[in-house]
């Protein structure tokens, strides 16, 4: 089907700025320094995060590698470009992110984990299956970091050497150069998917994985005593791969002022979601909670707002972040895309329509499965308050600023009877606009033909593993 062209008006600069998009994999907010994490060393993105705009309410409304990507590269919720669980393909036809750029004059490149093509996680990405990115250095899914393939234009793979985030950042600094000194009057949008600090948690670099005694992590108060010492062993590892990507961030910076393009450069520093590691007695993502859901966002732009820092309340959802990225760059944004343009708030204007991210959990597989615990839900997540409710009823009401570990439910408290319904309302408001019946999770895959096991869960293609 012909994509329908970008046509949402927007001004465009007299110099376009680069963009520079770099994301973690499962690298949850709360796991940076500036984010008074005792345990994170991270002086780089310290740096850059006060130098930027911290979008201090950055939600994954649907806490999934390939929905987030996928809603990443279309502006669009889950259910519309029909990526809601890992490991399948997009079925919209929406006009997708690079594509837009390319018609802006961008040159456009993508490197690192890609997550969307859904034809296995081995598989080559021919060209026209990368949703306009021309630049390509990227393969479908592996963590074996230190073991790790990609493609580039052809179906030969390729490996990365070394730690592949260290290298895939080697390969974006060659970009940006080339960049900077041959092409100074076209700009470039450049996207460095890594692939840490999502498990395997113990393979980063030794000079990293040495300096992290499990013994000296310390825990959030919500990580329950019983598995106290399995989480610190597990987050020695995480800190360790955070570590080796903020070294890798700190090359990226010095990179682009060498080339010379660090002014008329927008950098955006997020993730796709974050990891419970033992919060609530859970693990990985999925779930509802603030481990799982709000991720690091961090946007800088000097030439069109300078290098001062400052926070941002609003609450800023994974379909925003599209539309967000248009404004910033005077692109037009298409009819297609479902979320807001945020970029009006590093103006100090308002934004009013971002009044709370759509949570929505479609289809619960792998360590969130039903018969684990697991369930489908939909809520929202305000400035304030988290919200949810399952297919009976009410499930989960937090007061984030009294409460900011999330210990206590007041879901069924009749003191919070009247937010649990002004919270639902603005949850069925948000669920009306995009067609959202929220049905058991069954019914969204069986449409689809989506195969299931005989366990009821996602076939595992080769490199699944425990690392889905």
């Amino acid at each position: 089907m012909q994509r329908e062209r970008p046509h949402r008006k927007h001004s465009i600069s007299m110099t376009q700025p680069n963009l520079l998009f770099v994301f973690g994999d499962q690298w949850r907010a709360q796991a940076l320094g500036y984010e008074s994490d005792v345990n994170a060393c991270t002086p780089n993105l310290d740096h850059f995060a006060a130098e930027s705009a911290n979008f201090r309410n950055a939600i994954s409304g649907t806490p999934v590698c390939c929905p987030y990507r996928a809603t990443l590269m279309t502006g669009q919720h889950p259910l519309t470009h029909g990526l809601f669980l890992n490991d399948v393909n997009i079925t919209s036809d929406a006009v997708p992110l690079a594509e837009c750029l390319n018609q802006a004059g961008y040159d456009t490149g993508y490197i690192g984990k890609w997550h969307i093509d859904g034809q296995g996680r081995q598989a080559f990405v021919p060209p026209e299956r990368r949703l306009g990115f021309r630049f390509w250095r990227g393969f479908e899914c592996s963590h074996n970091y230190n073991d790790s393939p990609y493609y580039g234009d052809t179906p030969e793979k390729r490996k990365w050497e070394g730690y592949d985030a260290e290298a895939q950042t080697q390969c974006a600094c060659e970009y940006i150069r080339a960049h900077g000194t041959s092409s100074p009057d076209r700009p470039f949008a450049l996207f460095l998917s890594w692939g840490p600090p999502h498990a395997p948690y113990q393979t980063a670099p030794e000079r990293f994985r040495k300096k992290y005694d499990p013994k000296q992590v310390v825990l959030r108060p919500n990580v329950p005593a019983k598995i106290a010492e399995s989480a610190q062993e597990q987050l020695a590892g995480y800190y360790a791969h955070i570590e080796a990507l903020d070294a890798c961030f700190g090359e990226l910076l010095a990179t682009l002022r060498d080339a010379g393009v660090e002014e008329n450069t927008i950098i955006v520093f997020t993730s796709d979601h974050g990891d419970m590691l033992g919060c609530q007695g859970m693990w990985k993502k999925q779930k509802p909670w603030e481990e799982s859901i709000r991720v690091p966002l961090l946007i800088r732009h000097p030439a069109a707002y300078g290098r001062a820092g400052r926070t941002i309340g609003e609450v800023v959802n994974a379909p925003d972040i599209m539309p967000t990225l248009l404004g910033l760059c005077g692109v037009p944004i298409p009819d297609s895309v479902q979320g807001i343009d945020a970029s009006p708030l590093l103006r100090g204007e308002d934004v009013p329509e971002l009044d709370g991210a759509l949570l929505a959990l479609h289809f619960a597989f792998h360590q969130w499965h039903e018969r684990n615990g697991g369930r489908v839900y939909r809520g929202v997540r305000t400035e304030r308050f988290t919200y949810a409710r399952d297919l009976d009823g009410p499930w989960l009401l937090y007061d984030n600023d009294a409460d900011p570990y999330q210990q206590t439910n007041l879901a069924e408290q009749s003191s919070h009877a009247a937010t649990v319904q002004r919270l639902d309302a603005l949850t069925q408001r948000k669920l009306d606009e995009i067609g959202d019946e929220f049905l058991p999770g069954i019914e969204y895959v069986r449409p689809r033909g989506i195969m299931l096991n005989e366990n009821g869960d996602i076939p595992t293609f080769a490199d699944h593993g425990p690392y889905a």
